[in-house]
């Protein structure tokens, strides 16, 4: 990266602050955004495959109108009576198994798993934590270190008082896809490591996992998987905690709760960014006698009444246009038409998924299995200059491109997304990777449409948008 591009990024991220953006070597300045489609300073509208965070859609009316009428009525900190609140949380606990009926609001995933850790702890007096390899479960300073994906990277490793246990992968794991006994098989992996520590004499305070795996390249765990291993932690004294800060609220399909489609209740459900569709909300579920064993717990801003307002206009918006349904619907075409894609391009390994979050695995051939870390970014960016299409990358080989688009996608997006990355993948195909981006040097090859220069980067506008941002903007129903 030159000194120049640097100091852009430093700008662009106030500072230098440590954020990431996405697209490093072409970023995006995002200046509105409405359903599933996101608009840059120079007016290009991209279709979104990634922000699960506006979960029923980019700046919904209904959610929008909610929270800006109930800032302009009232905005408080914790500790007053407020009928929102009440009824937020019963709405929210109704849609969950009758057994988990004790909701605690906070702000963000990260303090939901935070706080789920403590609950734990709390209710089972013991430390410990078993976890996949590679999960990531947020960036508080407790949920690094049970984390993998985090530790992984830092100076000490991992805690004494972490597990980490084979993620269940079927595509590239120690039991593959034809292994009919793979999820018993995955179970006995993680009951050796976990009786191996109890012979230490470590006791096992919980095990955290999300449901469909997704920061591990939306891994998607044989059907009896999770069923035998929450056994296995039962047994043993510790409690189930389901991270859905990825996966809930129907993102699935079919159900509203990703552990739903295993036949399972977990002891603890956290659940972060989709609650608030883009507002910084937080929640943590779990049964009455678990709950007793915290004594006092307070979040100052957790379930104020701007949250539960918009907390109660995303689930009406959510069961008013059936959106459970949809991701059902949508996601079962996409699954369908990706998979096949995959008998058409030698580059697909696999592609798995379930709703509206599905990973396509991209690979150096189907036969090694080797992450093509390199073609993957490569492809993303084609799909971002060429097509207008956002997609990211998940998995230890940063090779799976993840989609988990905003619910209200659709079958017409779908086709896009789908058209495109064939187009994407052929030419590619035709060209022998031509193209490719160079990560190390952070050189993009120039495309025909829609790359810009440093000069045109820095000699950007200062206003957030500029007349052919304006020019194109349209109605949030029109955009559809």
């Amino acid at each position: 990266m030159s000194r120049r591009h640097q100091r852009w990024m430093e700008e662009i991220l106030g500072g230098g602050s440590g954020g990431i953006l996405h697209f490093e070597t072409t970023p995006l300045k995002i200046v509105r955004a409405e359903k599933q489609f996101m608009t840059d300073n120079f007016g290009i509208q991209y279709l979104d495959c990634v922000s699960n965070v506006a979960h029923v859609g980019h700046c919904h009316p209904h959610v929008v109108a909610a929270g800006k009428n109930q800032m302009a009525t009232l905005v408080s900190a914790q500790g007053f009576m407020n009928d929102a609140l009440t009824k937020y949380v019963k709405q929210l606990v109704n849609k969950l198994p009758d057994v988990l009926s004790i909701c605690y609001l906070v702000n963000s995933g990260s303090e939901a798993n935070d706080l789920a850790l403590r609950l734990a702890r709390a209710y089972t007096n013991r430390k410990d934590v078993v976890v996949f390899d590679d999960a990531y479960h947020g960036n508080l300073g407790n949920l690094i270190d049970i984390s993998p994906k985090m530790f992984k990277q830092m100076p000490l490793g991992k805690k004494e008082f972490v597990h980490v246990i084979p993620c269940p992968d079927t595509y590239r794991g120690l039991y593959r896809e034809d292994d009919l006994r793979a999820a018993e098989k995955y179970v006995k992996e993680a009951e050796h490591i976990v009786r191996q520590a109890i012979r230490s004499n470590r006791k096992i305070a919980c095990f955290v996992s999300e449901s469909i795996v997704v920061n591990c390249g939306v891994i998607v765990p044989p059907r009896n998987y999770f069923r035998h291993l929450y056994n296995l932690i039962h047994e043993i004294g510790g409690v189930c905690i389901a991270d859905e800060v990825q996966t809930g609220l129907g993102r699935t399909g079919e159900y509203f709760w990703a552990f739903e489609h295993y036949g399972v209740t977990p002891d603890i459900v956290c659940i972060g960014k989709p609650l608030g569709n883009g507002h910084p909300m937080g929640a943590v579920i779990t049964t009455r006698e678990i709950a007793d064993s915290l004594g006092e717990y307070y979040s100052t801003f957790g379930g104020n009444p701007v949250a539960c307002a918009i907390g109660m206009a995303v689930l009406d918006v959510i069961e008013n246009e059936k959106l459970v349904q949809s991701a059902k619907a949508v996601g079962k075409t996409l699954l369908e038409n990706l998979q096949q894609l995959r008998l058409n391009h030698r580059v697909i390994g696999d592609v798995r998924g379930i709703g509206l979050c599905i990973g396509v695995e991209i690979v150096e051939h189907k036969t090694s299995r080797k992450p093509a870390t390199a073609l993957a970014q490569t492809i993303i960016y084609k799909l971002k200059e060429e097509h207008h299409i956002l997609v990211q990358v998940q998995g230890p080989g940063r090779n799976v491109i993840c989609i988990t688009p905003p619910m209200c996608f659709t079958q017409t997006n779908a086709r896009s997304l789908f058209n495109a990355l064939d187009t994407v993948l052929t030419s590619l195909a035709h060209s022998n990777t031509e193209g490719v981006i160079d990560i190390a040097s952070n050189i993009v090859v120039p495309h025909p449409r829609s790359v810009l220069s440093m000069e045109d980067l820095e000699n950007m506008s200062e206003e957030l948008e500029g007349p052919e941002a304006k020019k194109a903007r349209t109605s949030y129903d029109d955009i559809d």
